[in-house]
């Protein structure tokens, strides 16, 4: 189906809205289309760090190779490889519907924004879903949010990330899989380069906002040597990071069709190996993941870093209301 036809008889629910929303803008490759949203909140299911989820767009232009979330994209009948980053829908309303469920969120419970796209993808600079949503937040008190983003973008918005985190338990993990710059590109091929998300690390930490350093996903053999692992937590640490996460490949099959290519170009001995620990799972087996999980506590170790974020204490009161923003 070409967009702009009318939608087929057989479409229905997301597929339907899908086909069915308003083009926003067009770039060479890219189009953006507003789509209809049904809420802005998502329960995940139990197991997760999180009880809600927040994605104001539905797919990614940042094209990751290893992206697990490329799935999502199926739902609306969009099969091609290439679609989860050509055809992104930035969802309507996010702000109005997040005002109106954040009354189903209970105590404790914990919202994490960015569990599927990027919300600060280039999408964000024309829509500004993410920082509609986060000015709802800014009114709020006592939720606990956590931000995960792998662009520079995210310093446009310190200020009100400091509102929000004035009043709310706000963390922001930033995903750096490398240092390698041309690594990164052939990885990750329109998302801001490394050093660049360090100095968003640096610039969030300077306005007292808890940031970390997400080394996700760790790739075997590509990524997880512990030199590696130990100069991009370094990196982390002296840019004000104060804690570094760290989980294995996780491969969807929409995914795999996209992350194998890649190493059969630039890994081509890794190829079969990829194959067969994947061939019939999303996830690694065996001794490798507990061997990365203490590879990665040295490397927290050499470097004062935590596995997860300080707990949150609220400011005292006068002291903020003594703030302009």
């Amino acid at each position: 189906m070409l967009f702009g036809d009318p939608p087929g008889p057989d479409l229905t629910g997301i597929a339907r809205l899908a086909a069915e929303s308003d083009l926003l803008e067009s770039k060479r490759t890219v189009r953006y289309f507003e789509i209809e949203a049904r809420s802005a909140l998502n329960r995940v299911r139990s197991g997760m760090p999180f009880t809600w989820g927040l994605n104001p767009y539905r797919g990614c232009e940042f094209g990751c190779r290893y992206c697990y979330a490329r799935y999502t994209h199926e739902f609306m009948e969009l099969h091609e490889s290439d679609d989860f980053e050509n055809q992104i829908y930035a969802k309507r309303n996010v702000a109005v519907l997040l005002a109106s469920e954040l009354r189903r969120v209970k105590p404790g419970e914990a919202i994490a924004i960015g569990t599927a796209t990027d919300p600060y993808q280039p999408a964000e600079r024309r829509f500004h879903r993410t920082r509609d949503a986060l000015e709802v937040f800014a009114q709020r008190t006592g939720l606990s949010i956590s931000i995960t983003t792998k662009s520079d973008l995210i310093r446009r918005d310190v200020e009100l990330l400091r509102a929000v985190s004035e009043r709310n338990s706000l963390t922001v993990n930033m995903t750096i899989t490398t240092l390698d710059v041309s690594l990164a590109r052939e990885l990750e091929p329109r998302a801001p380069r490394p050093d660049l998300r360090l100095a968003a690390v640096r610039a969030l930490a300077d306005a007292s906002i808890e940031v970390g350093v997400f080394p996700n996903p760790i790739m075997p053999l590509i990524t997880d040597q512990e030199p590696r692992l130990n100069a991009l937590a370094r990196a982390a640490r002296d840019h004000g990071a104060t804690y570094f996460g760290g989980g294995p490949l996780f491969l969807m099959p929409s995914a795999r069709r996209v992350f194998l290519p890649f190493v059969e170009k630039h890994y081509p001995l890794l190829l079969r190996r990829y194959q067969e620990r994947y061939e019939n799972t999303a996830y690694l087996k065996g001794p490798y993941r507990d061997q990365l999980k203490e590879r990665l506590a040295r490397v927290r170790a050499a470097n004062g870093l935590a596995l997860t974020p300080l707990p949150w204490k609220p400011e005292p009161e006068p002291e903020r209301q003594g703030r302009l923003f």
